[in-house]
């Protein structure tokens, strides 16, 4: 039987425990592979490859998301994935970005599926 987690992360909370630090994220949970960020750089974002694969959502803000060789716009509410081990970065970004982080799977990322 598998164990449940009581767990509830609020975008307030992450504002709150992240606003008592000086580094641009927070982790806010750990569990197997997963880790669950809360990123809120503050005027450039100074991020390199990862080694595992993630997900952002974006909570608040607008701007650009370069994604290896890809420009494109981002908005609130948008879901953007970076491969493992690729170039990225956020650009000309609002002065209220924020976003969740979701890293997972193996050093290296996984593998693609599908066409």
């Amino acid at each position: 039987m598998q164990q449940s987690i009581d767990i509830r992360l609020t975008v307030a909370h992450a504002k709150e425990s992240w606003a008592q630090q000086e580094s641009p994220f927070i982790e806010l949970l750990r569990h197997g592979s997963l880790t669950v960020e809360f990123y809120q750089p503050r005027l450039v974002d100074k991020q390199q490859p990862h080694s595992r694969d993630e997900i952002y959502v974006v909570v608040s803000g607008t701007g650009e998301f370069i994604n290896g060789t890809c420009r494109q716009r981002f908005e609130p509410g948008e879901v953007l994935f970076v491969p493992a081990g690729v170039e990225y970065r956020f650009e000309n970004f609002s002065e209220d970005f924020a976003t969740w982080v979701f890293f997972y799977g193996p050093k290296g990322g996984e593998a693609p599926s599908g066409p």
